[in-house]
C-alpha cells in the first residue's frame, strides 16, 4: 500500500541561503513522487509543489500520511507556507488500458 501526497505552497520569506540551495538544484528538477519528497518551483522560487510518497504505518489514517509528508517537507528547511495538500490512496487508481472498455 502507498499513498501519494502532493503539497502547494509558498515559500514564506526564502533567505539567500535557501535561494541559492533551491538554484543550483534548478533547471529540471525531478518531478516524481519519492519518499524523501521532490520539489518543483516557479522561476522567482516564490511558490512550489512537493510531492511526496508514503507509506502508511500500522493504524495511519489520510492525516498521519499527510503529517509525515509535511516532516518530509520540512526537513529541507525552507520556510514555506501550505495552500493545498493532495492525498492519493494509489489503491483507488484504475488502469484503463487502451482497447479495453470501461468497467
Amino acid at each position: 500500500m502507498m499513498f501519494r501526497v502532493l503539497i502547494s505552497g509558498t515559500f514564506d520569506g526564502l533567505g539567500d541561503d535557501g535561494r541559492a540551495r533551491l538554484s543550483a538544484g534548478a533547471g529540471p528538477l525531478p518531478g516524481g513522487f519519492t519518499e524523501a519528497g521532490t520539489f518543483t518551483c516557479d522561476s522567482s522560487l516564490s511558490s512550489f509543489t512537493f510531492r511526496c510518497q508514503v507509506r502508511p504505518e500500522k493504524d495511519d489514517d489520510e492525516g498521519g500520511v499527510t503529517g509525515r509528508a509535511v516532516a518530509a517537507l520540512e526537513a529541507y528547511g525552507y520556510p514555506y507556507r501550505i495552500l493545498r495538500v493532495a492525498v492519493t490512496d494509489m489503491r483507488d487508481i484504475k488502469i484503463r488500458r487502451k482497447g479495453q472498455a470501461p468497467r
